[in-house]
């Protein structure tokens, strides 16, 4: 589990098919400080939102081999040596939540379709398949490469997100251009109440699904 805070950014050092005793393997390795400190062999790191397990562990990197499930899934295929990418350690029971609960399993990957600056702020629109767009609402959690952000309006196939000054200097998103993928994780509560509705029979979350499930008041609009 991960907050959605981004600790640092990484710079991919290595990426690619590798064979050796354990047979054929695609793994990533990234140049990382704040990420590898304390950690160990098994630990978990999300990178650009991935949740991925430790392989190999150096003074200045870490290594975790990628799935062919991942690789379909998310964008960190398409990373090239030298790419940074957004790094958070799991939680620990300590942790401030500073941002919101984040499991580190993408539900899919969207297109950068505008940055917009806005004195110091950066806005983002995003491209979402409309498949996906049913678990984002305005003013609700989504999670950008691991980064957690608020969601400020939407369309059927969009949403937009905007960045002060200081996130902009924290993670990768701002480093992109039009036409790259992000990864995507959308509130866990939102694909939970799904299911709840869809055990009770109902086929779709509507405004009268969520009054009998007692998530909105009689009358409210």
């Amino acid at each position: 589990m991960f907050t959605g805070l981004v600790e640092e950014i990484g710079t991919v050092a290595a990426i690619g098919a590798n064979r050796d005793s354990r047979g054929d393997h695609f793994d990533l390795t990234v140049n990382a400080s704040t990420a590898i400190d304390g950690g160990a062999l098994g630990d978990s790191i999300a990178v650009n939102g991935v949740c991925l397990t430790v392989t190999a562990l150096g003074e200045t990197s870490f290594t975790v081999g990628l799935a062919p499930e991942t690789l379909a899934r998310t964008n960190l295929g398409a990373l090239k040596t030298g790419d940074g990418v957004n790094l958070e350690r799991s939680l620990l029971p300590s942790t401030r939540m500073g941002g919101h609960f984040v499991q580190g399993h993408v539900d899919g990957t969207g297109t950068i379709t505008a940055f917009r600056p806005d004195r110091d702020a950066l806005w983002a629109t995003i491209a979402v398949d409309p498949a996906l767009m049913r678990y984002i609402a305005p003013k609700g959690y989504i999670a950008i490469d691991g980064t957690s952000l608020t969601v400020v309006d939407t369309g059927e196939d969009w949403f937009n997100v905007t960045l002060i000054d200081y996130t902009q200097q924290k993670i990768v998103l701002p480093r992109k251009k039009p036409g790259d993928t992000v990864n995507l994780e959308v509130d866990i509560l939102a694909k939970y109440l799904e299911r709840l509705i869809a055990v009770r029979g109902d086929s779709a979350i509507t405004k009268d699904t969520l009054q009998s499930a007692g998530f909105i008041k009689e009358g409210a609009n």
